[in-house]
């Protein structure tokens, strides 16, 4: 798994930016079907955060079928189904998407001024930039 990196004065909560970071390194390929995560405790203990954060980051990413808990030996990337595959990434951008609206909303930024933010970020993506805070991160 490669570094996540949480940033605690953002507005995203912190077991939502654990959750979005793996959710997007099992679907840019950077894990595989069947790659180990982390254990909860070991993961809080690189982020320094509470365990239940993580647990919490965890269980979201199983409810999407990102991910499964496999007893008495951890968190694994789960099988994609090529059936399921689209219908979940459409579901979770759908939920980012709602999310980014609310929280450019409670800024008291306009539907505009979000698209050209949202443009920004996709030509920093685009370029390898996240502008993420080094604060909180974790290989």
């Amino acid at each position: 798994m490669r570094t996540i990196t949480i940033d605690p004065r953002h507005a995203t909560p912190i077991w939502r930016q654990i959750a979005d970071q793996v959710h997007h390194q099992v679907g840019g390929g950077l894990l595989a079907a069947g790659d180990p995560l982390p254990s909860v405790r070991d993961l809080a203990v690189q982020l320094r955060v509470n365990p239940a954060t993580v647990a919490r980051a965890y269980r979201a990413l199983v409810d999407v079928e990102v991910v499964e808990v496999r007893r008495g030996e951890g968190t694994f990337v789960a099988a994609a189904r090529s059936s399921d595959t689209e219908g979940v990434r459409r579901r979770e951008l759908d939920q980012q998407a709602q999310a980014y609206a609310r929280v450019a909303r409670s800024l008291g930024f306009d539907q505009r001024s979000s698209r050209e933010a949202l443009e920004r970020a996709w030509r920093g993506a685009e370029h390898g930039q996240d502008g993420a805070s080094k604060k909180g991160t974790a290989t």
